[in-house]
């Protein structure tokens, strides 16, 4: 079947083969009705004759329907024979082609259906002339029918690329509605009628009546079969392949386009659906980019827009780190080589940041400022900083190309959106980020690169606390208080030449004293030193 609708529609004698075998069935109906019926048998000896004279306005009608339909096959189609998708004027005129060849197949009936009744009206009782006249109406509107169903089951091929340039463009003859009520009139509702014509013949026997109820009725039983089963056919496929679609897309699998084969409602959902799937593609594709430069957890929030954009008080964990001597290191080493050695640090720092709940807030050149708290809430937000800490000092080390400083700091901050209406950077404002960019400065000059604050170990498990130590207490710039630090009690191997670790592109190899941006300020004033243990005995 569906090879002979996309031969019918691409042949040039395509269409006007359908409309003509549409215009036949509704004209071998009658014929046989009133054969059936007995109407003919009561016209004489001449009857031959007299349907000779009736039979010329089919004639005429008939080759009138095929021109028209030729020149309607190049008038509508002739985009598809140049090769090239539809103008939107031609896609328009193009949904309208089933109605209006319906309508013009109605035109060219309704004068033959007078012209009829005039001649039969020489040839037969006049009592039987409202019969006739009826069989030859519903005639017309059953060949009608048909020609509706039909055409708009030969253009679906087309349907793709009229929506491709219509968008989801409904057409009112072709929703599923109306093709209900025309698959209705054409399988029940005329056979029906001519049956009951059939049956208020005076002039009929009831052996006429009998065999034309048989044969209305087993017309009744065959076109409405044909008719139900390409209706269901033409609901139950589109509904399967949306169902399909819908459960893709609700396991995450957004790589989803349903063919648009109508344009009915159900076009009109599949068109919504491929919408649906593109949208929700698209914003993927903007969490995923928005998430690479804000992080996933801001982007999230963002893209929800659950949250409150004014920002609000959270007690958070902030850890910054900061590579040492990046200046003279990148002087001394090709831009690309510096980039991407940069890169391979800062990915160590997301990843750790992230794997332990954290959130990347921003890149500040060779400095990363990370959260943990905000803007999702965690319970415990100091442990798990720490851990990022400890393994971002570590995987530094094993990898030996920079060196860093990491400062852990808690306290409240604002957290939340900075910025216009235009333009807004979601950051956290608040002693605890000052204080961790103090510690980090200080933290490159102590051994184990890790530097904490009291109320950072306070907030973590014991479990954690086992692996830090008090290392002193100093005056950072900025702040009134002393704060105590502490770091971890992971065994660096002593080098008594430097107190620090030598990264693979050495500072030293530069002329230059290493200065770094972060470490340009007043050297804190130490308060108590590092504990030593008592001298043995």
């Amino acid at each position: 079947m569906g090879r002979l609708i996309l031969w019918a529609l691409r042949a040039r004698w395509g269409l006007s083969a359908v409309v003509m075998a549409c215009h036949l069935s509704g004209l071998g109906v009658i014929v046989t009705e009133l054969w059936l019926s007995g109407l003919l048998g009561r016209m004489g000896t001449e009857w031959m004759s007299a349907i000779s004279r009736i039979a010329i306005y089919p004639t005429l009608g008939a080759l009138a329907g095929i021109v028209l339909a030729v020149r309607d096959r190049d008038h509508y189609f002739s985009w598809l024979d140049n090769g090239r998708p539809p103008t939107p004027k031609e896609a328009r005129r193009l949904l309208n082609l089933p109605i209006a060849i319906a309508g013009r197949a109605l035109a060219i009936w309704l004068p033959g259906v007078a012209i009829a009744g005039g001649l039969f009206a020489h040839e037969i009782d006049h009592r039987a002339l409202p019969t006739v006249l009826a069989m030859f109406a519903l005639g017309a509107f059953e060949s009608a029918g048909l020609t509706l169903l039909i055409v708009d089951r030969m253009i679906r091929p087309t349907i793709p690329m009229v929506a491709e340039v219509l968008g989801g463009a409904m057409h009112w003859s072709s929703t599923v509605l109306n093709r209900v009520v025309v698959s209705w009139i054409v399988s029940a509702a005329v056979p029906m009628l001519g049956l009951i014509t059939v049956l208020a013949d005076p002039e009929a026997g009831t052996a006429e009546r009998v065999r034309t109820g048989i044969y209305l009725a087993c017309l009744s039983i065959l076109v409405g079969a044909l008719a139900t089963s390409a209706l269901a056919r033409a609901v139950a496929e589109p509904l399967r392949l949306l169902r399909r679609a819908l459960d893709r897309i609700a396991r995450g699998d957004l790589d989803v386009q349903v063919p648009i084969g109508s344009t009915s409602e159900i076009g009109r959902l599949e068109h919504s659906v491929n919408e649906l799937a593109a949208n929700l593609r698209e914003r993927e594709r903007m969490r995923d980019v928005f998430g690479r430069h804000v992080g996933p957890q801001v982007a999230e929030r963002a893209l929800s827009g659950s949250a409150d954009l004014t920002g609000e008080l959270r007690e958070v964990t902030t850890l910054f780190v900061d590579v040492t001597g990046s200046v003279q290191l990148s002087t001394g080493l090709p831009p690309r080589e510096f980039v991407a050695t940069l890169n391979r640090l800062l990915a160590t720092v997301v990843a750790a940041t992230e794997d332990n709940g954290g959130l990347v807030n921003k890149f500040e050149g060779d400095a990363a400022l990370c959260i943990f708290g905000a803007p999702i809430p965690m319970p415990d937000n100091a442990t798990p900083a720490l851990r990022a800490a400890r393994r971002i000092r570590d995987e530094v080390l094993a990898a030996a190309e920079l060196d860093i400083g990491i400062g852990v700091a808690r306290g409240l901050v604002f957290a939340g959106d900075v910025g216009t209406d235009t333009r807004l950077e979601f950051t956290v404002i608040g002693d605890a980020v000052n204080e961790a960019a103090r510690l980090t400065g200080e933290a490159k000059r102590v051994p184990r690169r890790i530097l904490v604050s009291q109320a950072v170990i306070d907030a973590a498990t014991a479990a954690e606390r086992a692996n830090w130590q008090e290392f002193e207490t100093i005056r950072l710039r900025g702040r009134l208080e002393p704060t105590i630090c502490w770091t971890d009690t992971v065994e660096i191997p002593a080098d008594p030449d430097a107190d620090r670790i030598t990264p693979t592109h050495s500072i030293a190899e530069t002329d230059s004293t290493p200065v770094d941006h972060a470490t340009e300020v007043t050297q804190p004033e130490r308060l108590r030193p590092t504990p030593q243990p008592d001298p043995a005995p």
